[in-house]
């Protein structure tokens, strides 16, 4: 809805009036010159009322008969280009804005929604090509954008809906029960799907929060960033009750950025390196370093089951956990947010985010950013 009244602006010339108009009058100008500077040639003719004849019996005209024949000629002539000019530049007017009218045309498919509409203009790079190549770039991140917000509205409906309809079946089979047997487990079962619908809801809180901060630095170490994560998440090596081997190597890898937001990257990192690491000795390696470019790295790979690239490529789209039937059960514990919230940070940060799959099985990620 727009905030107050619409402006009433006066109706003006059309764009292809006014260029028409504009080579119109500079033909009747530039026209208008040479006759000035004809006529002035005429003042150094003599002017006399008496004829004059020449030698051979001829008649010599004065300055007076010359511009008696010149001015209507003139005059003729500058209508002439008058005429030239408006209709030549209505043609050329034309030409020239009809890229402006393909780019209008564009304009108005997609304020009806159809954003699947290109311009794809043909022709030289010129100004024009350059401003439909980048309008055409415009709606192709708007329909990226439209299409991951549809997909993240359509999951996360689905994902706050399944634990919201398991709780109604449990009720139900509980109002069916009159001796209440199983009210300890039912009870158990309520605070495991409240619980998962709290994790949801606070990551997608989470995530929405991460795209509109405003974002404080300071001067950060990723490898204090890396061990806070470890000590956050139980996965440093002072931790004895893991289920799963963390091997540690922290090199200074320093950097600029909001040091809360990194640790919660570092730990949504850990928490999958662990999670998704349902095979025999699972074990998570976390690295830092400065590579030889000048550019700090935080590194997480995890052992698990192998990965296609397509799949792991998606691993950054909301609700998005890559599960396969084989894998532990501790998968379906996850909000699958993780990885995205991860991206947003990335994101905000300006630096690099990089998922493979490791040969062998499991995941190698790595968070590239300039010292």
């Amino acid at each position: 809805m727009l905030d107050g009244p619409v402006r009433r602006r006066r109706r003006g010339l059309s764009v292809r009036l006014r260029l028409t108009l504009s080579y119109a009058g500079f033909l009747v100008a530039a026209g208008a010159l040479v006759t000035g500077v004809l006529f002035s040639v005429l003042r150094f003719v003599p002017d006399d009322e008496n004829l004059v004849v020449a030698d051979d019996g001829r008649f010599v005209p004065d300055r007076s008969d010359l511009l008696g024949e010149a001015v209507p000629v003139a005059l003729a002539g500058l209508a002439m280009l008058a005429v030239v000019g408006l209709l030549g530049g209505w043609i050329l007017a034309g030409r020239m804005l009809r890229p402006l009218k393909e780019l209008t045309d564009a304009a108005a498919a997609v304020s009806t929604g159809s954003l699947d509409h290109r311009v794809d203009l043909a022709g030289p790079d010129d100004e024009f090509r350059r401003l439909a190549d980048q309008f055409d770039r415009m709606l192709d991140q708007l329909q990226h954008s439209f299409e991951e917000q549809r997909r993240f509205t359509h999951h996360a409906s689905h994902e706050l809906r399944t634990p919201l309809a398991v709780t109604k079946t449990m009720l139900e089979v509980a109002l069916m029960d009159p001796d209440g047997s199983g009210r300890d487990e039912l009870l158990a079962r309520l605070v495991e799907m409240n619980d998962r619908s709290i994790q949801i809801l606070e990551s997608l809180f989470r995530l929405a929060r991460l795209e509109r901060m405003d974002l404080e630095t300071e001067p950060v170490d990723l490898a204090e960033v890396a061990a806070e994560a470890g000590r956050q998440t139980r996965t440093d090596p002072a931790a004895t009750d893991q289920e799963v081997r963390v091997v540690w190597d922290l090199d200074a890898a320093p950097t600029r950025g909001n040091r809360a937001m990194l640790v919660q990257l570092a730990v949504n990192l850990l928490q999958n390196a662990v999670a998704h690491n349902d095979v025999p000795a699972p074990t998570v390696w976390v690295r830092t370093g400065v590579d030889r470019a000048g550019v700090s790295a935080l590194v997480v790979e995890n052992t698990g089951a192998v990965l296609d690239e397509a799949a792991v490529a998606t691993f950054t789209e909301p609700f998005v956990t890559g599960r396969a039937p084989s894998h532990s059960a501790r998968w379906a514990t996850g909000s699958g947010l993780g990885l995205a919230i991860v991206a947003s940070i990335v994101r905000v940060h300006g630096a690099r985010l990089d998922l493979q799959p490791r040969d062998g099985g499991g995941l190698r990620v790595v968070v590239a950013a300039g010292a």
